[in-house]
């Protein structure tokens, strides 16, 4: 894995497709959420907004809620912006949103805000194993 460290920072999925070069879409956005008791994990593509409902839908949770700062640093051990999809001290549950499989590569967090690493997308399906519909439909 090649993990290039952007000085000017990655925290935002805007910051970080400015500084790679790549499309918004192709930033992997690592989103920690508490679906009924436990931490989940929601890989959006940079280009979506998070659909709760489809969230839990996916994982089958009848409340989902968004961590706060203490709650993402504890169920993966990295702080919020540098967040990796994988790498934590416990297997949380994960989707990744459908999205991201539209290109080739993604690019994910490394554990910084500063620092990524590219994927090939199918590759991190196969990692995580759950694909779905996580993206708000687009406003009228």
């Amino acid at each position: 894995m090649d993990i290039t460290v952007y000085p000017a920072g990655t925290r935002t999925a805007r910051d970080a497709a400015a500084a790679i070069g790549c499309e918004v879409a192709q930033i992997v956005k690592s989103l920690v959420f508490i679906a009924d008791d436990g931490p989940v994990l929601a890989l959006v593509s940079g280009a979506n907004r998070l659909d709760v409902a489809k969230l839990g839908a996916a994982l089958g949770a009848g409340s989902v809620r968004k961590a706060d700062a203490d709650e993402v640093r504890a169920a993966t051990g990295f702080a919020i912006g540098g967040t990796p999809p994988f790498g934590h001290p416990v297997l949380l549950s994960t989707v990744v949103d459908q999205d991201l499989l539209e290109h080739d590569v993604v690019w994910a967090a490394a554990g910084t805000p500063d620092a990524c690493f590219p994927i090939p997308s199918a590759r991190l399906a196969e990692l995580i194993g759950t694909v779905g519909d996580l993206a708000e439909p687009p406003p009228e």
